[in-house]
């Protein structure tokens, strides 16, 4: 193997060398290439800088062509933008200087078109006309400002009429209507009242009417919109306010007023405020939100000003009323005004919402916490004032006294505005149930009650006719508790407790008023016998004589026609009590007069003149007590 390695290596040397030889031609041969291509490069580049420089003032002239064309479609474009705004601003220019009477929504649209070309020149104020442009679209604004302001008077003028009162009553609910029966309380059927609001301006005119208002304050021209705006809405605001009646009356015309007077003025004063926050205040608010929806514009400001004539003397009125002399009869409209405020306060809290509204907030609430105040104090005077009244007025025929129907009355009334009364308690905090407060408060006004009649009753120089008055006064209270809703409040321990005061008067007066006469007809020791014989044993045995019963007769006869006379003419009203009384009377006075008669009567009888002296049959007795309490002359 080796030997034969040996024998081929001359051979490989021999092939190696041949390529050898080959590579090196190659090279030389490409390094020749390459000169030449050098060599041809360079004469193409020294032609081409030839060519270049030939070309190069055409290439200039070229790009010069090329950029004025540019700038000629750009000055074109130019133009033709200007000569638009130029076009825009002569239109718009007819259209201001027409006015906006006749078509206000295009009259709008010229006064944008000329802003518009106010941005245009303002922002390419490198070309010559821009100043002039500018000035004169200017004026043209200035005088469109003018043309709007005085548009937005007229419309002002024209859509702020006062609202006949017609109109606003028929937006009331059915309850609230001034011809309904005013009867019954209003405030139970309130809480589904429905209010209609009225139109206060045209709801197509709206929109054109804050177009307006924002043209305006975007002029400059705030406190024209302002005023203008504030003006023309108060002004009819308040003729509405006129129109229905509302007068401007302050705290000495109130205290100089006859209370029937006060008291149609005051139930006019609750419908009126009814109508003004319900209806116009909302109406008002709502129309001003719009008109100045999305305007730069302190709207609360301005409607706190329209409104604030118009609040304040409707408050001032009540003001006045609250802060009168206080009297019983003025609780219960002092009741219904804190009623009607309390229930207008949430929608007044709505209507004047803002920094700007307030004191109007502040001075309703304090108005209604002013009524309040008042009510509480005259429930207390009330209190006090029947506790301590003093008048003489005496009913002669132990009735039922005036001031015992008037208070009832007053208590029965309280019980209409029990929730009025638990507001109204509410309002102080005294940290007590306010249903048993009511019963506080009314316990003590019966017990106030109870005690002037004691007082009453002693005026009286017939003590009989003092224990009538007493039962027909305190038996009054029990059957109207009985009978109404302070039934619930005072409870039937009160009731049971007040009828047996009634039973004892009525015992008292019998035992007082009958008790002379029946000791007329009593003879210590006297027998049950009828016959003569009987009776003459019974007057010897009991030591009466004949002169002695003539006398007893006689007596009884005169007492009996005394008391007839007088109790004839006293009254108890209550006829289930006036036979109840009777019936105690005839149960003690005929049993004993008839057993006097048959004892007795055969001793008189056969002498002289005995209807002299046995006058009267038991039947005769019997029906003429018929006639007591029946108040005849």
């Amino acid at each position: 193997m080796a030997v034969v390695a040996t024998a081929a290596l001359p051979q490989t040397m021999e092939a190696l060398a041949r390529w050898a030889t080959m590579l090196r031609d190659s090279l030389q041969r490409s390094q020749g290439n390459t000169e030449g291509m050098v060599t041809i490069l360079g004469s193409f580049d020294h032609r081409l800088s030839a060519l270049e420089a030939a070309m190069r003032p055409t290439q200039v002239r070229t790009h010069a062509i090329r950029m004025a064309h540019e700038n000629i479609d750009k000055t074109i474009r130019a133009a033709d933008g200007i000569l638009s705004q130029f076009d825009l601003a002569r239109r718009a220019e007819a259209a201001v200087l027409k006015g906006p009477h006749e078509d206000l929504e295009s009259y709008l649209e010229a006064v944008d078109l000329l802003k518009g070309v106010v941005r245009f020149f303002s922002s390419n104020k490198n070309f010559k006309s821009s100043e002039g442009v500018l000035n004169h679209v200017n004026n043209l604004l200035a005088k469109s400002a003018l043309k709007i302001e005085e548009e937005f008077r007229q419309l002002m003028s024209t859509y702020s009429k006062p609202i006949e009162p017609d109109r606003l009553f028929d937006c009331l609910p059915k309850s609230l209507s001034p011809t309904k029966d005013d009867s019954e309380h209003p405030s139970k059927s309130l809480e589904t009242a429905i209010y209609r609001a009225p139109t206060l301006i045209p709801p197509r005119i709206l929109p054109l009417m804050n177009d307006i208002a924002q043209q305006l304050v975007q002029a400059g021209n705030q406190h024209s919109c302002y005023k203008i705006y504030r003006d023309s809405r108060g002004s009819a605001l308040e003729s509405s306010l006129q129109k229905l009646g509302v007068e401007k009356l302050s705290k000495e015309d109130v205290q100089r007023m006859q209370w029937e007077a006060l008291e149609a003025k005051i139930g006019n004063w609750i419908q009126f405020m009814r109508i003004v926050v319900k209806l116009l205040l909302v109406g008002e608010r709502k129309i001003c939100d719009q008109i100045f929806d999305g305007v730069n514009f302190n709207k609360d400001q301005c409607f706190s000003e329209l409104t604030t004539n118009s609040v304040v003397t409707l408050l001032s009125f009540g003001d006045a009323v609250a802060k009168s002399k206080r009297s019983p009869e003025k609780l219960f409209v002092l009741l219904d005004m804190y009623e009607v405020m309390h229930e207008l306060q949430p929608e007044i809290e709505v209507i004047f919402e803002g920094k700007s509204c307030c004191e109007i907030r502040e001075a309703s609430l304090g108005f209604t916490k002013r009524l309040a105040q008042t009510a509480q104090e005259t429930f207390a005077d009330f209190e006090d004032a029947v506790e301590k009244d003093s008048s003489k007025t005496m009913v002669y025929d132990g009735t039922v006294h005036p001031l015992t129907s008037y208070v009832i009355n007053y208590v029965k009334f309280l019980f209409d505005y029990q929730s009025t009364l638990k507001l109204l308690f509410q309002e102080f905090e005294t940290g007590s149930e306010t249903e048993s407060q009511l019963t506080v408060v009314t316990m003590r006004i019966m017990q106030a009650l109870q005690n002037n009649l004691d007082g009453k009753s002693k005026l009286y120089k017939d003590p009989a006719l003092t224990y009538v008055f007493l039962m027909n006064n305190i038996h009054y209270m029990v059957r109207s508790v009985r009978r109404s809703e302070a039934k619930d409040i005072l409870g039937d321990d009160w009731i049971q407790r007040h009828r047996r005061i009634v039973q004892q008067n009525a015992n008292q007066y019998k035992r007082v008023a009958w008790a002379k006469i029946l000791q007329t007809l009593s003879v210590q020791g006297a027998g049950s016998t009828g016959s003569r014989s009987s009776a003459a044993s019974d007057l010897s045995s009991s030591g009466a004589s004949r002169a002695m019963i003539k006398e007893r007769f006689k007596s009884f006869n005169m007492q009996f026609e005394e008391l007839h006379a007088t109790q004839s003419q006293w009254i108890v009203p209550d006829q289930e009590l006036r036979e109840s009384l009777r019936l105690a009377v005839a149960e003690v006075l005929l049993p004993a007069y008839r057993s006097f008669v048959k004892r007795f009567g055969n001793l008189v009888e056969n002498g002289k003149n005995p209807h002299k002296y046995v006058r009267y049959s038991p039947e005769r007795v019997e029906q003429q007590l018929g006639e007591f309490f029946e108040g005849q002359q």
